[in-house]
C-alpha cells in the first residue's frame, strides 16, 4: 500500500522529495518505505562488487539513467591490481551500459552534481557521501553495494521513513569562515549519532550567501552526522550553477 501525505497538508522540500519518489509505505516516521530511484552513482571499492551483483542477477542493461562508474578510490600505483580493477569496471560499464569516469577525472561528488546533476530526481550511491548531491534539491541517499545493484536493476529501494530536520540559515559567512564550519558547528552541537535517521532540510535567508559547491560541502558532511541525506531548495543559486554548466534547472524558483 501507498501512502502519501495529504494535499491538505503542507509539505516541506524533503517530504515533497520522497512523495514524488514513494512507491509504497507510509510516511510516518519510522514505517519502512520504498523509493523509486532515478540515478546511480558507483565508486570503485564497492563498484566492483555492484558490478558482479548485477551479473549474477543476469541484468542486461541498466534501469537507472544515468549511471555512472567514478574510479576516485583506489588511484595508488604501487602494483597491478588497481589497473586490473580499472579494465574490469570499464568493461563491465560496456556490458551493462553504465557510464566510466576513469582515474584522474576528479572525485564523484562534485563531478556527477557538475555533469549530472537534476534537482527533483533521487540518486542512490554506493558512498556514504552520495549526500552531496543534496546540494541540488536532489534526494540522494548512501546506500550498501546490494542495495544499488538492486536499484539500478529497477528496484526499488528500501529505507526506514527519516523524520524531517530544519536547519534554518540567517545571516552571511564572515571572513575566514567557510560552509564546512557550518557542518562542523552542527557535528559540535548534535555530535557524529545527532542526525541518525533523519534528512538535514537546510533553509531560511542565510541561502542566500551560499553557492551550490558551499552547498555540496555542507551536504556532503552531514553524513558525519549519521543523516540519512541533506537537502536544499532549488532556488537562484541553482540556477546560476546549472547555467554554467549550460542547463536547466527544474522546479527552481
Amino acid at each position: 500500500m501507498t501512502s502519501k501525505a495529504s494535499s491538505a497538508t503542507p509539505l516541506n522540500l524533503a517530504q515533497k522529495l520522497i512523495s514524488d519518489h514513494l512507491i509504497s509505505g507510509e510516511m510516518l516516521p519510522d514505517s519502512e518505505i520504498a523509493l523509486r530511484i532515478d540515478q546511480a552513482l558507483l565508486q570503485d571499492v564497492l563498484g566492483t562488487l555492484v558490478m558482479l551483483e548485477l551479473e549474477a542477477m543476469g541484468i542486461d542493461r541498466v534501469h537507472t539513467q544515468p549511471s555512472v562508474q567514478y574510479i576516485d578510490h583506489g588511484l595508488v600505483q604501487a602494483d597491478h591490481l588497481n589497473a586490473e580493477t580499472y579494465l574490469f569496471l570499464k568493461s563491465a560499464c560496456e556490458r551493462f551500459g553504465v557510464w566510466y569516469s576513469g582515474p584522474g577525472n576528479g572525485i564523484s561528488h562534485p563531478v556527477h552534481m557538475e555533469n549530472f546533476g537534476v534537482p527533483g530526481q533521487s540518486l542512490v550511491g554506493c558512498d556514504s557521501h552520495t549526500t552531496s548531491a543534496g546540494a541540488l534539491g536532489m534526494l540522494a541517499i548512501g546506500a550498501g553495494g546490494i542495495e544499488v545493484a538492486m536499484a539500478m536493476a529497477g528496484e526499488p529501494l528500501y529505507i526506514t521513513m527519516p523524520r524531517i530536520w530544519g536547519v534554518r540559515l540567517e545571516g552571511r559567512l564572515p571572513d575566514w569562515v567557510s560552509a564546512k564550519d557550518v557542518v562542523l558547528e552542527l557535528l559540535r552541537r548534535h555530535g557524529v549519532s545527532g542526525g541518525k535517521n533523519s534528512i538535514l532540510e537546510f533553509y531560511g535567508p542565510g541561502l542566500d550567501e551560499l553557492s551550490a559547491m558551499d552547498r555540496l560541502v555542507i551536504a556532503n558532511m552531514g553524513t558525519e552526522m549519521g543523516a540519512t541525506t541533506s537537502v536544499f531548495p532549488s532556488d537562484a543559486s541553482t540556477r546560476r550553477f546549472m547555467a554554467a554548466r549550460g542547463a536547466k534547472a527544474i522546479g527552481s524558483r
